[in-house]
C-alpha cells in the first residue's frame, strides 16, 4: 500500500493542477494579507473560502484521480496485490498531496507575515486542521460514488450533485426547517443537523474559535454552550474523524467485491 501510496501522491505532485492549486493559494494568502495585515481577519476570510473552495477540490480530484487512473488500477488488480492496498493507498496518496498544497499554499504566507508572533496561531492552525480534514473527507466520498460508478459522466455528476447538496442545500432546507418549526425546542435538532453536515460542523468550529458565534443569534448560543468547551471541540474533531472513517472503510469494503 505505501508504494502504490507513494506512486499516487508523487503523480499527483507532478501534475500541472496541483501546482495550480498550491499557487492559488500563495496569491490568496499574499493579497489578504498585503490588503490587512491583521492576521485575525483574515483567517476570517480565508474561512468563507476554505469551507466551500476545499470540499469542492477534494471531490474534483477524487472523482478525476480514481477515473483517469482505471487503466492503470487494472493492471495492479492483475498483480498479486491486496485490492483494499491499491484503493486506500491511491486515496491516501491523492488526499496527501491536496493537504500538502493546501498546509504549503497558506502557511507560508502567514509566516511570512510574522505568524508564530501572533496570537491568531492557534486560530489559523485551527483552519488548517478543519482545511485539511474537508480533504480527507470529500476524497473519500469523492471515491465512493466513482466505485460505485463505471460511467465518468454519471460518478462526476453524481460528486459535485454531493458537493452543491452539502455546501449549499443543505444549509437552506436546514434554515427552512428553523423557521417552519421554531415554535418547538429544537436546541439537539439543531445540534444534530450541524454534525449531519461535516461543512457545517467545520464552519462553525472556526466561528467559535473567533469568538465571533454571536452573530448566529439563537443558534448561535446552542453551539457556544456545546462545542464552545473543550469537551465539544473534541466531540466535533472526532465527528469529523468518523466522517472519514467511514467512507474510508466503504472503500475497503466495496474494493474487496468490486467486479471489474
Amino acid at each position: 500500500m505505501l508504494k502504490i501510496l507513494k506512486y499516487s501522491f508523487f503523480d499527483l505532485i507532478r501534475s500541472r493542477w496541483s501546482y495550480v492549486y498550491l499557487l492559488f493559494y500563495l496569491l490568496l494568502g499574499f493579497v489578504l494579507l498585503f490588503l490587512n495585515e491583521d492576521l485575525s481577519k483574515a483567517v476570517i476570510t480565508l474561512m468563507n473560502v476554505i469551507i466551500i473552495l476545499v470540499p469542492l477540490i477534494g471531490t474534483i480530484f477524487g472523482v478525476m484521480y480514481y477515473y483517469d487512473s482505471k487503466e492503470f488500477t487494472e493492471l495492479l488488480l492483475a498483480q498479486p496485490v491486496k485490492r483494499s492496498s491499491i484503493f486506500i493507498g491511491q486515496y491516501l496518496g491523492v488526499s496527501l498531496s491536496l493537504v500538502m498544497s493546501l498546509v504549503l499554499g497558506l502557511g507560508l504566507p502567514f509566516v511570512f507575515y510574522g505568524l508564530f508572533e501572533s496570537a491568531a496561531i492557534w486560530d489559523f492552525s485551527l483552519l488548517l486542521v478543519t482545511g485539511s480534514m474537508l480533504t480527507f473527507i470529500f476524497t473519500a466520498l469523492a471515491f465512493n460514488i466513482a466505485l460505485y460508478n463505471e460511467n465518468k459522466i454519471k460518478g462526476f455528476s453524481y460528486a459535485i450533485l454531493m458537493w452543491l447538496f452539502l455546501a449549499v442545500i443543505y444549509d437552506g432546507l436546514f434554515l427552512m426547517s428553523l423557521i417552519v418549526f421554531e415554535t418547538y425546542p429544537l436546541d439537539k435538532f439543531t445540534l444534530i443537523a450541524t454534525v449531519f453536515n461535516p461543512i457545517d460542523l467545520s464552519r462553525i468550529l472556526i466561528l467559535l474559535k473567533l469568538d465571533i458565534a454571536a452573530l448566529l443569534g439563537y443558534t448561535g448560543a446552542i453551539f457556544q454552550k456545546f462545542f464552545g468547551t473543550n469537551v465539544g471541540l473534541f466531540l466535533a474533531l472526532g465527528s469529523l474523524m468518523i466522517w472519514i472513517l467511514l467512507p474510508v472503510l466503504n472503500i475497503y469494503r466495496k474494493a474487496k467485491k468490486k467486479d471489474f
